[in-house]
């Protein structure tokens, strides 16, 4: 494939970075630093698209994605992922994805699955990607995708009208029931971005919800808080307080965003901070009981090994603070 085609298939299939502005979806702006974050990290995802549809292969793109800066460099693997994704789906297979997988992507594995979400909620639905092929307790992180997108493009139906499909047709079998789950999760990733890194207005939004939905929205509120960042501690210690009886979803998601981070060798200042106040401990400890609890065996049944590890990494992170679940 020609050079000229590459570039013109990233110039076709790569939305243009005004859609990632606070102004254009409409989200609440903190303060310009928070805007300036939040922009950020939608410019660097998108780029990291645009690499993955215009490189010869995932060793290019990851040449590129590789110079992005430290705190921003996830999100370029994460808008990769989504990348391959989309050429995957669009053009036939799955070998683009899984190529970048095995490869550049391995140590970014959480954002790969989740970029492969976003592919998801872009393409019609009988080229969505089986879930058969994927790691059985990772693959749940597409759908963690796909919320994250529908909530931050189509904001007004799935966070201010609370839209959820109840029959997900993904990845379907015996624990299928859970898709919508792994959606919140997502979801309440996507409120860190659309209340602009308020807290208060964070905890306002997840209120809003049924209450049963409302641990995992704020298990994806503590990932993107530590993830991305945007808050001091004193703003994190409110989220905390707000979360109440589902302290131990935030430090779950906490817990998490330190492990994703720290496998990618992508640990910054906000991730110790938010890790800290979130789930009592330090970053290196926080990913470690991740991996202590994580099931040895990903046996799906009606709940999929996946939220049975969440569950236990919420037990083990506020247990360090003495508070039952």
């Amino acid at each position: 494939m020609s050079n000229g085609w590459r570039a013109l298939r990233r110039r076709v299939l790569t939305p243009d970075v005004s859609e990632t502005s606070l102004a254009k979806r409409g989200f609440h702006r903190k303060t310009a630093a928070a805007q300036e974050l939040l922009e950020t990290v939608g410019s660097v995802f998108l780029t990291g698209y645009g690499n993955a549809v215009e490189a010869r292969s995932t060793g290019d793109a990851a040449q590129k994605l590789d110079d992005v800066p430290t705190r921003f460099r996830g999100f370029a693997y994460e808008g990769a992922a989504m990348g391959y994704g989309m050429l995957d789906g669009l053009f036939g297979g799955r070998g683009r994805t899984d190529q970048f997988l095995a490869g550049p992507g391995k140590t970014h594995n959480y954002m790969v699955y989740v970029g492969v979400g976003w592919a998801m909620a872009r393409l019609p639905r009988f080229r969505w990607p089986s879930a058969e092929p994927m790691d059985p307790l990772l693959r749940w992180l597409a759908l963690d995708g796909y919320g994250f997108h529908q909530a931050y493009f189509r904001t007004q139906m799935y966070v201010r009208e609370h839209y959820r499909n109840p029959r997900f047709p993904w990845p379907g079998g015996v624990s299928g029931s859970y898709a919508n789950q792994a959606i919140d999760q997502g979801i309440g990733r996507a409120l860190w971005f659309v209340c602009g890194t308020d807290v208060d207005l964070t905890a306002k939004a997840i209120g809003s919800f049924e209450p049963a939905r409302r641990a995992d929205l704020y298990s994806g509120a503590g990932l993107a808080a530590t993830y991305a960042g945007g808050a001091d501690a004193g703003e994190l210690r409110r989220l905390l307080d707000h979360a109440g009886a589902h302290r131990g979803d935030l430090a779950q998601g906490s817990a998490f965003a330190a492990e994703a981070r720290l496998r990618a060798g992508l640990v910054v200042p906000h991730t110790e901070v938010a890790v800290d106040v979130l789930c009592g401990t330090d970053v290196a400890h926080a990913a470690r009981i991740t991996q202590d609890v994580r099931p040895a065996e990903a046996v799906d049944r009606e709940v999929p090994a996946y939220e049975t590890w969440r569950r236990r990494i919420a037990r083990e992170v506020i247990a360090l603070r003495g508070v039952a679940t």
